[in-house]
């Protein structure tokens, strides 16, 4: 079996960042799978699922509310390595195109107080496993190494 596109990048060597995962045409319409890369992998340790769960469902309620990127948002999610999240946008896009978007997420999360949307046994299968203290700590990682100061290494794979 062909080894699938993702599993080709050097994990070695990969830094926190935003990268391009795809691009994958949909009829006329490209869609571009971005990872968000919070932690180091194999440097690191793997976020705690409560964390990951929590910036999860913040992340996805931002991203489906924002005005400019809502009916471009495809999805939002952890990685199964828990070492940060993919995010599908509508559109033929690159790093710098969601830097912005991607800013504005994390300072909603990194500002948000109250209950997590979405955090209760009607909405969520596992409501309890929700961590808003370790999600903020996890985004603010993410801020400081990556959105702060972006760079071309930590938006282009290392191969």
């Amino acid at each position: 079996m062909k080894k699938i596109e993702s599993f080709t990048v050097d994990h070695l060597r990969l830094l926190t960042g935003i990268y391009v995962s795809r691009k994958d045409k949909v009829g006329d319409q490209t869609l571009t799978t971005f990872d968000l890369r919070f932690t180091r992998p194999n440097k690191e340790p793997v976020m705690d699922t409560s964390g990951v769960h929590a910036i999860e469902h913040l992340g996805a309620t931002f991203l489906r509310n924002d005005p400019e990127w809502k009916d471009r948002t495809i999805y939002f999610g952890p990685m199964g390595c828990r070492t940060g999240f993919y995010v599908i946008f509508a559109g033929d896009l690159v790093p710098e195109d969601i830097l912005d978007v991607t800013g504005r997420m994390c300072a909603f999360i990194l500002d948000f107080e109250g209950e997590i949307p979405g955090a209760t046994p009607r909405d969520c299968g596992n409501y309890h496993d929700a961590n808003l203290a370790m999600a903020k700590y996890y985004t603010a990682k993410f801020k400081k190494e990556v959105l702060d100061h972006p760079s071309a290494e930590r938006m282009t794979y290392p191969r």
